[in-house]
């Protein structure tokens, strides 16, 4: 049995520019996603504040806070899926540092 060195460090290589593509893709598309939801927020507030509107604090709150722990358990089964190699989690905590 023979050591290809080179097929390992070729596949290192794909391995960490897909991880640093999808991690800089995804930190942009929360950084987008967040500044939307964020914009929809502040205008309901000002929208209840002009007396258009009356919103429920307690029920959006909590709303909000099944739908977090949803998107935290959606996230940790995509990252259980990922395949566990060295070269894609650097490249993807580099790229979403970099985002």
């Amino acid at each position: 049995m023979e050591f290809d060195v080179n097929a390992m460090m070729g596949d290192m290589g794909v391995g960490a520019v897909v991880g640093f593509l999808t991690g800089y893709a995804i930190k942009k598309v929360m950084k987008l996603a967040l500044a939307l939801i964020g914009a929809y927020v502040v205008s309901l507030l000002w929208l209840e504040q002009k007396g258009v509107l009356i919103i429920d604090k307690d029920r959006l709150f909590n709303l909000v806070g099944e739908w977090s722990h949803e998107v935290l358990t959606a996230g940790e089964k995509v990252m259980a899926l990922l395949p566990g190699t060295a070269a894609f989690l650097g490249g993807f905590a580099l790229g979403f540092h970099r985002g």
